[in-house]
């Protein structure tokens, strides 16, 4: 794809910077999505930079492919970028690109943000309000040996038993 160069923020420093941020730019509208991903994960690091880039992806004439890893790049934004990344995404849900709205809506909720503002968190329940059950076996017999093993311990000792067999015969 023929990309049109990018124009320079005045934020890069050097020549390198500026270089490493075409290359990344190149390859994150790269056939194999596996490259794609990686540049748009390297671009995540990048500041405002990366953003500008992976927002210029996202909004513009790109592959559905492309839009899809420039939707990873913003997800792995840190720090204060994370917030901007946000806005962008929710910015993408209004956007005329059907595949743009639906790149948003599927990292949105991949982030676990809802279209709505998130519902309060809820408390954890206390350990002693949890009830230990068992889980009853699979197995007929050992249902039964269960049953019969409740009935021993709930029956009342009677001394020796009166089975066949167990008698004692002096």
């Amino acid at each position: 794809m023929n990309l049109k160069k990018r124009q320079v923020s005045g934020r890069e420093k050097d020549e390198a910077s500026i270089n490493l941020l075409a290359r990344l730019r190149e390859k994150l509208h790269a056939d194999n999505p596996s490259i794609a991903r990686r540049s748009a994960f390297n671009l995540s690091w990048m500041q405002e930079d990366g953003l500008d880039i992976l927002k210029e992806t996202l909004f513009g004439r790109a592959t559905r492919m492309a839009k899809s890893a420039a939707a990873y790049g913003l997800r792995k934004m840190h720090g204060r970028m994370r917030k901007a990344a946000l806005e962008v995404f929710k910015e993408g849900l209004e956007h005329t690109s059907y595949d743009t709205r639906i790149t948003c809506q599927s990292a949105l909720l991949r982030l676990g943000v809802s279209e709505k503002e998130k519902a309060p968190l809820q408390k954890k329940a206390e350990t002693g309000n949890i009830r230990i059950q068992e889980i009853p076996p699979k197995t007929r017999r050992a249902r039964t040996a269960i049953k019969l093993d409740k009935q021993e311990r709930l029956l009342p000792d009677r001394g020796p038993s009166r089975r066949r067999g167990s008698s004692k015969r002096g």
